[in-house]
């Protein structure tokens, strides 16, 4: 397993990983990162001052990914963890809390001073991920980044 940047010729598998992981879990695919127009360009779409998306490949393979971008209509120094998903083959090796950790290490080192994170309950093992790493739930989003089905909200100070 090796966690990388990613590169251009990783969009079409990363696009992948994240619609069949939101529909293996059932997650709608309107207002969330599904039909998020990102989707199917994020090398292109992390490419900015204080932002990147790291792929995991497995075998040669992108299995998953998540990356760190400033938080959209957000003035304060607010970073989002971003589309973090992975094919069914990989969950439950603990991949997902070294890319977590690493992301966390990017937003520190871009000099963001909070992290906030959107998801649904559907993905409880993720959100247990975050409360582990100390991520705490809001009452209400931050920002305004259009994926109005997601209705968990966390944020941490870094």
């Amino acid at each position: 397993m090796t966690i990388r940047k990613i590169q251009p010729d990783d969009n079409a598998a990363v696009a992948t990983c994240i619609r069949k992981a939101i529909t293996e879990f059932g997650v709608p695919t309107t207002g969330t990162a599904y039909e998020d127009p990102e989707t199917d360009a994020m090398y292109e779409a992390y490419q900015g001052a204080r932002e990147i998306y790291y792929v995991i490949e497995e075998n040669g393979e992108v299995v998953g990914g998540a990356g760190i971008k400033k938080l959209h209509n957000n003035t304060d120094n607010v970073c989002e963890l971003q589309k973090m998903y992975f094919l069914a083959k990989i969950r439950g090796k603990g991949y997902g809390k070294q890319l977590f950790a690493k992301c966390l290490d990017a937003a520190k080192e871009f000099g963001y001073s909070q992290c906030y994170i959107e998801t649904t309950p559907q993905f409880k093992a993720a959100i247990h991920i975050y409360e582990s790493f100390g991520f705490e739930h809001l009452e209400k989003p931050l920002g305004n980044t259009g994926h109005y089905s997601c209705d968990i909200w966390m944020l941490k100070t870094l």
